[in-house]
C-alpha cells in the first residue's frame, strides 16, 4: 500500500551520509522545535513558534506565559530526546517506556506515569474513553497487541494503530495527546522511517481520522493521514540529499 514511501526511505537510508553534518544538525534541530511547538499548541499551549525556539534553544524566559506552558514545551522536547535515546539503544516500545514518556511530558505539572482512576471525556469527540475498570482491561490487550503488532504490521500501520488505540483508551488524566504523538514517532523511527510533525493547521483532519478509528475501528484514514505527512518529510530530506549530491559532483 505504501511501496513508494518505502522506496523513498530506502533511498534516504542509502544516501543520508552525503548530507553535511552541520546541515543535518540544523534540519534535526528545526524539526525538534517545530514538533514541540505543534504538539503543545494542539493541546492549547499559547507559545508561538518563535517563543518555543527561544525557550528550547536560547533558554530565554517568556513574559506573560504561565510556568505550566513553559514546562509543557521543555518537557515535550525532553521526552522526544528520551525517545531518540531509547531507539539508539534498540529498545522496543512497551508499558514501562510509555509511562516514562508520560512522566517526562507532565514533569513539574503533575505526577505522570500513573493511570487515571476517574472517568474522562474528550471535548468534541464522538466517543467516550472507557471507564477505569474497562480501561485497565483494554490496556492489557493494548500492550499484548503492541508486542504482536510490532512483528506483523508495516511501520505506518503500526505507528497509526499505536497512536489511535492509545488515544481511544486515554489511560492518563492529561497529556495523552502529546504522549500519543511521541509514541507514534517512536514506532516510525524504530522501523527506519522519519519522525513526523502533525501541524496545528491540520488538526481538524487529525481529529476526524482519530475519531473515525475510535467509533468505527477504521484505521485506514489515519494511516493515510500519517503516510501523507511521512512522504512529504521524506521528499524534503531527499531533495537535500539530491542537491548535495549534485553540488559534490560539480
Amino acid at each position: 500500500m505504501y511501496d513508494e514511501i518505502f522506496k523513498k526511505i530506502e533511498f534516504y537510508n542509502q544516501n543520508k551520509q552525503v548530507i553535511h553534518k552541520e546541515i543535518l544538525e540544523k534540519i534535526n534541530k528545526a524539526f525538534d522545535i517545530d514538533f514541540t511547538y505543534n504538539s503543545t499548541t494542539i493541546e492549547g499551549n499559547t507559545l508561538s513558534l518563535i517563543e518555543t525556539k527561544a525557550v528550547l534553544e536560547d533558554n530565554i524566559a517568556i513574559g506573560g506565559k504561565s510556568l505550566r506552558e513553559i514546562y509543557e514545551v521543555t518537557n515535550n522536547n525532553e521526552a522526544f530526546n528520551y525517545v531518540k535515546n531509547a531507539i539508539q539503544k534498540n529498545e522496543n516500545l512497551n508499558e514501562e517506556k510509555i509511562k516514562d514518556i508520560h512522566e517526562i511530558v507532565t514533569k513539574n505539572i503533575f505526577q505522570g506515569g500513573i493511570y487515571r482512576s476517574t472517568d474522562i471525556a474528550i471535548s468534541g469527540a464522538s466517543f467516550t474513553p472507557p471507564t477505569p475498570n474497562d480501561m485497565y482491561n483494554q490496556l492489557k490487550f493494548f500492550y499484548n497487541d503492541l508486542e504482536e503488532n510490532n512483528k506483523k504490521m508495516n511501520p505506518i500501520e503500526l505507528s497509526a494503530w499505536t497512536h489511535a488505540e492509545f488515544v481511544r483508551i486515554h489511560p492518563f488524566p492529561d497529556g495523552n495527546g502529546r504522549t500519543a504523538r511521541l509514541i507514534m514517532n517512536y514506532q516510525l523511527m524504530q522501523k527506519g522511517l522519519l519522525p513526523i510533525n502533525i501541524k496545528v493547521e491540520d488538526r481538524l483532519d487529525y481529529y476526524n481520522t482519530l475519531d473515525k478509528y475510535a467509533v468505527q475501528k477504521d484505521i485506514i484514514p489515519f494511516m493515510n493521514f500519517i503516510a501523507n505527512i511521512e512522504e512529504k518529510r521524506i521528499d524534503e530530506i531527499n531533495l537535500v540529499i539530491k542537491q548535495q549530491m549534485s553540488s559534490d559532483n560539480i
